[in-house]
């Protein structure tokens, strides 16, 4: 059957036996990928092991305090450093996207500082601030600040003239498209932003209790190193890394929630 009848016969040829990059379920290959960390795992102290020392620290015999003691410290300084840096960043960053003057004011620091890393900085932060909990969540607030405040200009930045022209055209005023139509258009990058920021913050807890922390995952596994503690270190790296992981997930499905049409235009 020629192309002509097919058109004819209300069908569509096949163009290309190609699919979308990236389309199709991974569930497969990352549930593989898993097994085979878990495997590699046995290099290592045993699975065995570390729940043994798991549970121990939960009950309260392995270390000076239990584990939720840790785990409570911890999820108190990374989200309220988290919860502020989303607070102040994502505005700052829709600002620089649709202000000349704020992009003025606020891109030279954020890209001074963005590339350096969090042990740079803390030593400045510990004179200035001192060693009580506002400088651990600053440092903490610093690693979420940067990402989310860039992907939020670019964002903003990313909105089609189009949309702008055509909400002008219809009689909207300024406040009125950036908040009907530039924010609802960086949602995808600024959700994503959320994502990177929050891993940002998890990978700079141990640098920030570092400062006469007495209580933290991060504290914990310093002090465990400092004894060649290798089971409890692994057993600190597990636990921040499943609540970082279960976070991640919440963010991809409020991301679904917020901004279904991502990846579908």
């Amino acid at each position: 059957m020629t192309a002509a009848k097919v058109a004819t016969a209300g069908e569509h040829p096949k163009t290309s036996g190609y699919s979308t990059p990236g389309e199709g379920a991974s569930t497969a290959i990352s549930v593989v990928t898993m097994v085979a960390i878990f495997a590699l795992w046995w290099v290592l102290p045993t699975p065995e092991t570390v729940f043994e020392r798991l549970w121990e620290s939960a009950r309260g015999q392995l270390t000076d305090a239990p584990l939720a003691t840790h785990f409570g410290w911890s999820m108190f300084r990374v989200f309220t450093a988290f919860f502020l840096a989303c607070l102040t960043a994502i505005p700052i960053g829709i600002a620089m996207g649709v202000s000349r003057i704020a992009r003025g004011i606020f891109d030279p620091p954020i890209e001074f500082y963005r590339p350096l890393p969090p042990l740079a900085y803390l030593p400045l932060i510990i004179i200035w601030f001192g060693i009580d909990e506002l400088s651990k969540v600053l440092l903490i607030y610093l690693a979420c600040f940067a990402p989310l405040a860039m992907s939020a200009r670019s964002g903003v930045r990313s909105v089609s003239q189009e949309q702008i022209h055509a909400a002008y055209s219809m009689g909207a005023s300024k406040w009125q498209v950036i908040w009907h139509v530039v924010i609802p258009a960086a949602m995808p990058e600024i959700l994503t932003a959320m994502r990177i920021s929050i891993g940002f913050g998890w990978t700079t807890l141990v640098a920030a209790e570092m400062v006469a922390a007495t209580h933290g995952l991060g504290q914990m596994v310093l002090n465990a190193s400092n004894f060649l503690r290798t089971d409890i270190v692994i057993m600190g790296i597990v636990v921040i890394g499943a609540v970082a992981y279960l976070f991640d997930l919440l963010m991809r499905y409020v991301e679904r929630l917020v901004v279904p049409w991502k990846g579908k235009a």
